[in-house]
């Protein structure tokens, strides 16, 4: 029955990551909260996640001409810059402050959510 739960769990966050609602975000809690894996473990196991998912969905976007390419060389050239350093700096801060900076972050989008304006 676990194992189901883990398929769902990851059938969920795949369809929610190929719309760009953010299921990568969504795996982390689960991991980290109910399966108990470790915060380093669960974002080893994140960034593998987000590979096929983030391929398949770029698919997508590409058949629906969704891709503006300037700004995918320029997002793309300083994403792969920016996660170098990140991950390199995950490796030397301690669990606690990776914890405590990823609940932030979400407090932070959650209420610039909550707060947004939609644009009509």
């Amino acid at each position: 029955m676990n194992q189901i739960f883990r398929g769902i769990v990851g059938a969920v966050t795949g369809v929610l990551s190929g719309m760009g609602v953010g299921g990568g975000t969504l795996l982390m809690l689960y991991l980290t909260l109910f399966s108990e894996v470790s915060q380093r473990t669960a974002q080893g196991i994140n960034l593998l996640y987000f590979l096929p998912t983030a391929g398949s969905a770029l698919v997508g976007h590409v058949k629906n001409k969704l891709i503006e390419k300037t700004a995918f060389f320029w997002s793309a050239g300083f994403g792969v810059a920016s996660c170098l350093l990140a991950s390199w700096l995950a490796g030397k801060l301690p669990i606690d402050w990776l914890r405590r900076g990823f609940g932030v972050f979400l407090l932070a989008v959650g209420t610039m959510e909550l707060f947004r304006r939609k644009s009509g």
